[in-house]
């Protein structure tokens, strides 16, 4: 009995040692590091939209509907198809985008405001409203708004001064946007200015009429960039004789505004997860120039001449610096800690105007030039 005793130990013994190998926890850390930090370019495939919970729309429709909506699903994919990567990665990630709203016909939906529209705004005592006053009105005004639902809108509109002012907000993903309208000059810019309104005999030439029209627009063309979307509000009479107010999706694909329905947004690899890249993107405004213009950077006849005519011309490259750094700390008071600010100006150079861009970032302290 002994013997076999003894014979069974040993068996148990060598499976037990077997079982614990000493480089087992060696093979399970290697395959458990995480790779090197990489770039990644991908195109997403209708597969990967069923990584997406299936609440979520895009699971379904293996597209998106906004580039909110991409920056806040698409994480989700990269975490579960490239887990391992390194932190300090980056991925560019093209996608499908819903270009065409579900209704892109809308009927009576201009509204003039009244004196008492204007007080339904908490707090609100005067009869105009700013930018960020009416965006905070609207859901006092429309209480159970849908999506895809547009209203034009007539009201004084307070910047400095008040004037009489018409715009288009839609409401998209649970919040109200203003939207770009095409206004009545540039009707006219595509001979349509007599009623202010596109027809039907138009059709086969909108596409070309709003190419042109966004990118002669400096409010738009100097800070396009790839995968920007445009929704159009426009005027339209239709060959049955019917008057409506339209709205066109276009995307930007770093040339034109087209209707095609890719877009490419870039993510990063930060603390074991993905996420969407959060660089922001500035461009002196007048405002800004005035600022800096005002300040003592430079010198007296280099700001006199940015005041004037908007550019910097012979600016050192430090000064310029010091410019943009103000700008940042004015514009921005909150700045995101080691985030990209890519701020955009105009340096003329050559007898020319150049978009310049530099970038920042805030340390925590301090804006640093990167």
């Amino acid at each position: 009995m002994k013997k076999i005793y003894y014979l069974f130990a040993f068996v148990a013994t060598a499976i037990a040692f077997a079982a614990c190998h000493p480089l087992d926890s060696t093979y399970k850390q290697l395959d458990e590091a995480p790779l090197p930090a990489q770039t990644i370019t991908y195109n997403l495939a209708t597969t990967d939209f069923s990584l997406l919970d299936t609440s979520v729309y895009a699971h379904y429709t293996h597209s998106f509907r906004t580039q909110a909506d991409a920056k806040m699903y698409i994480p989700t994919i990269l975490n579960s198809k490239y887990p391992q990567v390194g932190n300090g990665s980056n991925a560019n990630i093209t996608f499908t985008t819903q270009i065409k709203l579900a209704d892109s016909v809308y009927k009576d939906v201009a509204y003039t405001l009244t004196n008492a529209d204007y007080l339904l705004l908490p707090n609100n005592k005067f009869t105009d409203f700013s930018s960020a006053q009416i965006l905070n009105w609207l859901p006092y005004k429309y209480l159970a708004p849908v999506d895809n639902q547009l209203e034009v809108l007539t009201f004084n509109y307070y910047s400095g001064t008040t004037t009489v002012q018409t715009y288009s907000y839609l409401y998209l993903g649970g919040a109200w946007q203003q939207i770009y309208m095409i206004t009545p000059a540039q009707y006219a810019s595509v001979g349509r200015g007599g009623f202010n309104q596109f027809t039907s005999t138009d059709d086969a030439n909108l596409l070309a009429y709003f190419n042109a029209i966004l990118k002669a627009d400096l409010t738009v063309s100097p800070i396009a960039k790839s995968g920007d979307i445009k929704y159009v509000s426009f005027n339209y009479y239709s060959s049955t004789k019917i008057t409506s107010q339209r709205v066109l999706t276009l995307i930007y694909n770093g040339t034109n505004w087209v209707m095609t329905g890719t877009s490419t947004l870039g993510f990063l690899r930060t603390n074991g997860t993905w996420i969407a890249d959060p660089t922001v993107y500035y461009t002196l405004k007048a405002i800004d120039t005035k600022l800096i213009a005002a300040s003592s950077i430079g010198t007296a006849a280099q700001r006199t001449n940015l005041g004037q005519y908007g550019d910097f011309s012979g600016w050192l490259a430090a000064d310029v610096q010091s410019a943009m750094i103000l700008v940042l700390t004015t514009d921005f008071p909150t700045p995101t800690p080691n985030v990209n600010y890519k701020i955009t100006y105009l340096n003329y150079t050559g007898g020319a105007d150049v978009l310049t861009t530099l970038t920042f970032q805030y340390n925590g302290t301090a804006w640093v030039a990167h």
